[in-house]
């Protein structure tokens, strides 16, 4: 690399590291790639290393002695890289209904957009999502690649309760709650799914650079799915992603 990241320490054990300021595959793969570098070279000592968009926070389990040091350790890690392809990626296939029972917002967004709720629909099942990170709630995916005709604010006034499963817009992102919990986003559509289990390793199935595929299912299919799931009877579809 040219030039390194911004590197500055988070406390007493925690350094994070800033990459350029923008949303693209490029910078995730580079971002991935390091972290899975930061993470095998620290394995005996054992860090948590979590990425955002644009940032790795590199959380160890012990106070920095010496920060010029473990800085000094992370730029020689930055300059002798020689970043890759992501690979073992996956595309994950998950079903989502768009009924009015639970499009929320679906028919405010249809007259904010002057959009039919078709059309909407359409635009949101068309892209293959990329997966940049997993936050703010466990198992809740922050999804690139969302058509820019959709784009829309957050609400003014956040719900106090949107229900796990449901499927909205924030900005220029969109994602599906894991849970129960209050929330800001525009909501027009649920899934059966589950993306968190505590007592599954890994917890979430699906991880940062994977990618998402919506499928529309109707309300019958919903509920068939959802009684699947209840029954730990049901298994995301997913496939190699050989993009």
């Amino acid at each position: 690399m040219s030039e390194y990241p911004k590197i500055n320490t988070m406390g007493e054990r925690a350094i994070l590291v800033q990459f350029e300021p923008e949303i693209s595959e490029n910078l995730l793969n580079k971002l991935l790639f390091f972290k899975n570098k930061i993470i095998d070279f620290y394995a005996e000592v054992n860090v948590e290393v979590i990425n955002s968009y644009n940032s790795l926070l590199i959380s160890y389990m012990f106070s920095i002695e010496d920060i010029y040091s473990e800085i000094s350790v992370l730029k020689k890690l930055f300059s002798q890289a020689k970043i890759a392809q992501l690979a073992n990626r996956q595309i994950f296939y998950i079903p989502v209904c768009y009924d009015e029972e639970f499009g929320w917002d679906l028919e405010e967004l249809s007259e904010a957009k002057n959009l039919s709720k078709e059309q909407i629909i359409e635009l949101h099942l068309a892209p293959l999502y990329t997966v940049y990170f997993i936050g703010f709630l466990p198992g809740f995916l922050y999804l690139g690649g969302l058509d820019k005709l959709l784009e829309v604010p957050r609400k003014n006034q956040p719900r106090m309760k949107i229900e796990k499963g449901a499927v909205g817009i924030g900005g220029n992102q969109t994602g599906i709650y894991p849970r129960s919990s209050p929330g800001g986003w525009q909501i027009f559509g649920k899934s059966p799914v589950d993306f968190f289990d505590k007592n599954q390793d890994p917890p979430c199935e699906i991880s940062a650079g994977d990618k998402v595929k919506f499928e529309a299912v109707s309300k019958e299919e919903f509920q068939k799915i959802s009684k699947a799931v209840t029954a730990g009877k049901y298994q995301l579809k997913k496939e190699k992603y050989h993009g």
